[in-house]
Order: structure tokens, then C-alpha cells, then sequence
């Protein structure tokens, strides 16, 4: 399918909210200007200068169209473009759980490709996992262009895998902040205030972390590598590694995660 005659250039973002909002704040810090985007959005988002922002769709199409809406709000994007004629170039959306074949039924697109950004998208520290069907070369490579300045970009190989996704990287910054509030909470029950446990959990966290990404070696091995043995930190190791404990949790959260991706899914197909 071509795109319509009536195609603009540009970005329109369906929705602003805690990811589509991170994302366009990604894009306007690489560069991207401020005018190539506009915000559909019935709400009120607090946006950036020179982003425009409509209530619902301008006329035609985009060349490319970011759908950042909630899973359940597809069938109001749906209605929002039925009846025209032609599509975007590329169909970009980040909706978890809904599937290409969905999305290519509910909007025309030359080229559907699935997307998981996270929530660090928004400083450039982000992961956006990818995956298309039966897209051509230079279509991947303008959805990747379009990701690559907010982080991480990785293609995924099958469909089937974006669950896991999801649940690893997707869901994950919500994880981790989850574990920093929890370092904290124990150090404070050590004795530590409590403004000063969260600042030392923080900076823990932020500098092991970039320690890790730099390191050629696995994370398994630095946490090897800080715990000498009889130390204090081989003892609380233990308790990490006693019976996998935190690989058991950490797989039941992730699997907690993957069910609910392939139920959104399946209530998707439904409604389509």
C-alpha cells in the first residue's frame, strides 16, 4: 500500500502520556525539531515549546504515525482514522500486547512495526525492542533512525518473544525502581535515616550500573569480583543465592509481567 497523496511530513504521536510524553522528549533532545511533531491527544499534556498539539486527527496522513495510546484505547484510535484513504508510510506503536496483524487490521500502513520502549527513553538511556513482519530493509531502517537517539534499539527475532520483552526491559525500569526503594527501606531499618539511606541506594545503584555497562565482564562476575570471601558482602550475597531466591523471584515477576502482555493480546484479537 502506498500512502495517501495528502501525506505530510512529520511525526504524529497518538497519545502523550508517561511513555509517548518520554519519548517526544527524547526526540527533542537529539535534535529532532519541535515542529515536525504533532501531539493527538484529547487531554491536556503538559508538552514541550513549539509541539503541536490537536484533539483529534488533522486531515491525511503522516509519513510516520506513533501510536502511545493505552492497549484498551486501540478501538478510539481505530475510529479516529476509519473511512480515509491511503496510510502513513510507517505505523509505529508501542501498544504492549497488541500484535502487527491487529494493528495492520485497524490502521493502514505501508510498513507496521511493533515497538517496547521504556520509561529512560526519555534521557537517551532507554531500551526500544522492535519487530516486523515482512518490512522492507529501508522501512526498518526509519523505524530504527526513529529510535536509535532515546537508547538501546534491538530487533526481536519472533512475535512470540515480545512478552518477554516486555516483561524484562519494558517493565523493567519499573522493577528496578522498586528494588532502589527496597535498598533503601533496609538501610533505614539498619539505623539510617531515611533521606540518606535513599540518596546512598540511589548512587549505588546509578554508579554499579554504569560500572556494569562499561565492564567486559558479566555482571555474575564483578558481584564475584566485590565479594571477597568471609566478607560482608559474600555473606549477604548468600542470602541473594540461597535456593536462587532472586532469580526465582525476579523469573515469577518477569512471568507475572509476560501472562498479562499475552492476555492484553488475546483481548485485543477479540475486539478486532
Amino acid at each position: 500500500m502506498s500512502p495517501s497523496p495528502s501525506s505530510s511530513a512529520g511525526i504524529w504521536l497518538v497519545g502523550a502520556g508517561n511513555m509517548g510524553g518520554a519519548m517526544l522528549r527524547g526526540w527533542l533532545a537529539s535534535g529532532i525539531a519541535a515542529d515536525r511533531v504533532t501531539v493527538i491527544d484529547p487531554g491536556s499534556p503538559d508538552l514541550p515549546d513549539g509541539v503541536r498539539h490537536v484533539s483529534a486527527a488533522p486531515e491525511g496522513w503522516p509519513e510516520t504515525l506513533v501510536l502511545a495510546v493505552k492497549p484498551q484505547q486501540l478501538d478510539a484510535a481505530r475510529a479516529m482514522f476509519a473511512g480515509r484513504e491511503g496510510g502513513p508510510r510507517l505505523l509505529l506503536s508501542i501498544l504492549a500486547g497488541v500484535e502487527v496483524a491487529t494493528l495492520a487490521a485497524a490502521i493502514p500502513a505501508e510498513a507496521v512495526v511493533r515497538a517496547m520502549p521504556n520509561l529512560p527513553v526519555a534521557i537517551g538511556k532507554g531500551v526500544t525492542a522492535l519487530y516486523a513482519d515482512g518490512v522492507d530493509d529501508a522501512r526498518r531502517s526509519e523505524a530504527e533512525a526513529l529510535v536509535a537517539p532515546l537508547g538501546l534499539v534491538e530487533w526481536i527475532g519472533g512475535e512470540a518473544l515480545f512478552d518477554a520483552v516486555t516483561a524484562l526491559s519494558g517493565c523493567g525500569p519499573g522493577f528496578v525502581f522498586r528494588f532502589i526503594d527496597a535498598l533503601a527501606t533496609a538501610g533505614a531499618r539498619l539505623g539510617l535515616p531515611a533521606d540518606q539511606a535513599q540518596r546512598l541506594a540511589l548512587a549505588t545503584v546509578e554508579g554499579s550500573a554504569l560500572m556494569a555497562a562499561g565492564s567486559a565482564e558479566s555482571p555474575a562476575t564483578l558481584a564475584d569480583r566485590v565479594a571477597s570471601p568471609g566478607g560482608s558482602t559474600r555473606e549477604g550475597l548468600n542470602m541473594l543465592d540461597r535456593d536462587d531466591a532472586l532469580i526465582e523471584l525476579l523469573a515469577a515477576t518477569l512471568g507475572a509481567s509476560a501472562a498479562r502482555n499475552r492476555a492484553m493480546a488475546e483481548e485485543a484479537r477479540t475486539r478486532s
